[in-house]
């Protein structure tokens, strides 16, 4: 057996012609169809970027226990797993987190990996190197030292092959030529794109009638101020819509490749993301900072397995932790070296329509925690402002681009091993939130078959004691750490 996955950050479903989007132009998207069962209730588990990232490898929940931070060494990577069993696996990427503190052992669980920089804010280009950036910039784009950055990284990116996402995948091409004829591989083509900053050639931001200036290309995280701002979101639509439809001539590239090849009778293809982003839904701008809506968390997810035909979509209740198991399904291999994981191949899904969870985890740590199972979504915030208590558990106190405070350190203690760790003792210490107040906007339950704007906040009181209910059992099978129910206020 076979596989490529085909994997996108940021991938908002809402944009895709495959979930009901009418004016987006991206026909590769579309084709997957032909091939592809297109999972409908499919869901991020931990968010953002990296959270999830160390989902798609252990098969488990992190948020309940971790926030930012790079595969422990207790962790037990699905990559290491399937060489062990003889599978070769492959990265091709341009995602600079990979390069960053909080995110730097995950892509040497790969046999072999490819990586290409340039992407947002990555340390790229010399700061001694003046960029023009724009004088006029939306007051709504993004600001500051990543922006900078940003501008330099562009002068190494003039011409669209010379973009990051684009080498990513003549990289990915250029395995699938080599091993085409081979068996027992994996191979994961990962874009940055289309995460912001929307950085796009002009020929895609004039299928969506954009000037040559950039308008609202880098959304800044949080509540849009007050104003009228209709238009600006209008445009951050369209640069995001033209930054997808150049992810959507990626796929069409690696679908043609297939197609060339008659690669469909004996490989794989997934085709995912790790979240969404908001773009002035709900008046708000980007992740991490509100509630955890539809648009954050409900994630396209397209799978074509051989000899599995004749269905192209599902509304079967999965979620990222499904990934790691479904891989090993795939290749045949025993999932007992990998602990026990929270996530369930999706495989009977595909041959039975058979349900494998009733229910889905989905937060960011020290925020939100939320469950749905598919038709209604409950989000419990802390119980109160002071967030508490809320720790990390880790072997390496990293996060995004640094180190642990020296406070968060001199109070880490070195506690027992459980579920998350495989049972192996690790540290605890206190967790550094900035700026994640959930209690702001309160505890919400939405009907989304009834209301997918999530519009209409059911919560009452006797609905809070079912839905408590439900999550605390949910929590429970995750054996999530018991300071997450006092934070909670279960």
């Amino acid at each position: 057996m076979r596989a490529v996955m085909v994997m996108f950050d940021t991938l908002t479903r809402k944009f895709l012609p495959n979930y009901g989007c009418n004016w987006t132009k991206m026909p590769n998207f579309q084709r997957l169809e032909e091939h592809c069962i297109r999972f409908d209730n499919f869901y991020a588990g931990s968010l953002p970027c990296m959270p999830a990232r160390r989902e798609l490898h252990t098969g488990k929940y992190n948020f309940l226990y971790r926030g930012w931070g790079p595969l422990e060494p207790f962790d037990k990577s699905v990559m290491e797993v399937l060489r062990e069993y003889g599978v070769y696996t492959h990265l091709c990427t341009d995602h600079s987190h990979y390069w960053e503190d909080g995110g730097c052992t995950y892509h040497n669980r790969y046999d072999t990996w490819e990586g290409f920089r340039g992407q947002e804010g990555d340390r790229f280009v010399a700061h001694d190197i003046e960029a023009e950036i724009p004088a006029d910039r939306n007051p709504l784009n993004k600001q500051g030292i990543s922006v900078n950055q940003h501008y330099r990284n562009r002068l190494r990116q003039q011409t669209e092959e010379e973009m990051p996402s684009a080498m990513t995948v003549a990289a990915g091409l250029e395995f699938l030529k080599e091993h085409e004829k081979k068996d027992n591989w994996f191979l994961q083509i990962e874009c940055f794109d289309p995460h912001e900053p929307f950085y796009v050639p002009q020929k895609y931001r004039e299928l969506y009638g954009l000037p040559e200036e950039e308008t609202l290309n880098w959304p800044r995280y949080g509540m849009i101020p007050s104003g009228n701002y209709h238009k600006d979101l209008q445009n951050a639509a369209k640069e995001y819509a033209a930054l997808m439809t150049m992810c959507d001539v990626h796929v069409g590239k690696v679908l043609d490749f297939m197609d060339e090849h008659d690669m469909w009778k004996d490989t794989v293809l997934i085709v995912n993301t790790d979240h969404g982003f908001l773009l002035g839904e709900h008046d708000c701008l980007g992740k991490n900072f509100p509630p955890i809506y539809d648009e954050l968390v409900h994630t396209p997810f397209f799978i074509h397995v051989p000899g599995i035909e004749g269905k192209n979509h599902t509304s079967q209740l999965a979620s990222t932790v499904d990934i790691a198991p479904t891989l090993l399904d795939i290749f045949g291999c025993p999932s007992k070296k990998m602990g026990e994981m929270d996530g369930t191949s999706i495989l009977p899904i595909l041959t039975e329509e058979k349900e494998i969870r009733d229910m889905a985890l989905f937060g960011v740590h020290g925020a939100y925690t939320c469950c749905t199972d598919g038709h209604m979504v409950y989000m419990k915030a802390n119980k109160d402002e002071t967030n508490s208590p809320i720790y990390e558990y880790t072997m390496m106190p990293t996060n995004i681009r640094g180190y642990f405070t020296d406070e968060q350190l001199k109070q880490a203690e070195l506690i027992e091993g459980c579920r998350f760790t495989n049972g192996i003792p690790c540290l605890r210490m206190p967790s550094v939130l900035p700026y994640y107040h959930a209690d702001r906007f309160g505890d919400r339950l939405y009907d989304l078959d009834e209301d997918p704007s999530q519009k209409n906040n059911l919560l009452t009181n006797e609905t809070a004691v079912i839905w408590n209910q439900k999550l605390s059992d949910t929590l429970k099978k995750a054996d999530a750490p018991k300071e997450e129910y006092e934070r909670l206020g279960l």
